[in-house]
């Protein structure tokens, strides 16, 4: 299997979800493996500005012609900002899977990056599987 793009200053979960952190705010999309797997993404239904997300918990769900999945929080927080592009372009998420994001929260615990994987962890992860 090819090598899986993950860029550093990102952190991910089992799922396939990323986080990346800038002051006290938490970006979060898919990695560019989730994306290669669903294929081309025709839907995404995240929550509502002021809803609060846990960790490891589902928020969403994300539609691609092969498949539809939740989507999981891989970091608890309270929904600030959500991504107006999906609603008109959600495939745009297949062309830049680290610049294309789905939600953004605030109020999240610098604890709960313990739990997830570094670039180069995900990485190794990522090539574990099949």
């Amino acid at each position: 299997m090819a090598e899986t793009n993950a860029p550093q200053g990102y952190y991910f979960s089992e799922k396939h979800e990323w986080v990346k952190i800038e002051g006290n705010s938490a970006t979060i999309g898919i990695s560019d493996f989730a994306q290669l797997a669903l294929g081309d993404i025709v839907y995404i239904d995240v929550p509502k500005v002021g809803k609060s997300v846990k960790q490891f918990e589902s928020f969403g769900t994300i539609e691609s012609v092969k498949a539809a999945e939740d989507l999981y929080s891989p970091i608890t927080g309270e929904v600030s900002e959500v991504n107006p592009a999906l609603e008109s372009d959600p495939a745009s998420i297949n062309a830049n899977p680290f610049e294309v994001w789905f939600i953004r929260v605030t109020g999240i615990s610098d604890s709960e990056l313990s739990k997830l994987m570094d670039a180069s962890k995900y990485k190794e992860y990522v090539a574990t599987l099949d």
